[in-house]
């Protein structure tokens, strides 16, 4: 079994009416486990090591080192620029908490946020697209969002972000204690 880092607390959750699926996701800090009510202590452990495992094999598939990155800007720049946007280097930070990429133009250099991590593929390439085009047209003028209609999930990914924002700024409410 996989540990989980130690910011991230495990919560298992039992279900009467849960017969026989065993299923995982993240909330917020913690994983959440769903098991059957009857499930021996035994069980219970296993399927948890099981979940944490397989959530973290997803997780691993979704995220992109550098490299991968550079690869990745430079499939879209070719599928939605005609390969006219040729990034130097495209990385990972970890010191953008404001803003999910940035882009110098001079430079040629893209950065995106760490917290891109994990979120889905059109999500990160969305974001990628959008430091993309600031290579060809800077700032946000009408020009540089019609470079961004080319891409069909442009709308789906800023309401994701959008959702995002919104959640971290939601009061952080303690979890509920049974007892």
């Amino acid at each position: 079994m996989s540990p989980e880092p130690p910011h991230r607390a495990v919560e298992v959750r039992r279900s009467a009416r849960r017969r026989r699926t065993v299923s995982a996701y993240r909330e917020g800090d913690r994983t959440v486990v769903l098991i059957p009510a009857r499930m021996s202590e035994a069980e219970e452990k296993r399927w948890v090591g099981v979940m944490l495992d397989k959530l973290a094999a997803q997780e691993s598939r979704r995220t992109l080192g550098d490299a991968g990155l550079t690869e990745r800007a430079d499939h879209l720049s070719a599928q939605y620029f005609e390969g006219r946007a040729r990034p130097r280097s495209v990385r990972w930070v970890t010191n953008q908490n404001t803003r999910w990429g940035s882009c110098t133009p001079a430079e040629g250099s893209i950065r995106l946020s760490h917290r891109l991590q994990g979120m889905p593929e059109y999500v990160v390439d969305y974001v990628l697209l959008h430091e993309l085009a600031h290579l060809l047209v800077p700032g946000h003028g009408p020009d540089f969002w019609r470079l961004l209609e080319a891409y069909p999930r442009t709308e789906r990914a800023r309401g994701y972000l959008e959702g995002v924002v919104a959640a971290d700024r939601l009061p952080k409410v303690p979890a509920p204690r049974e007892g």
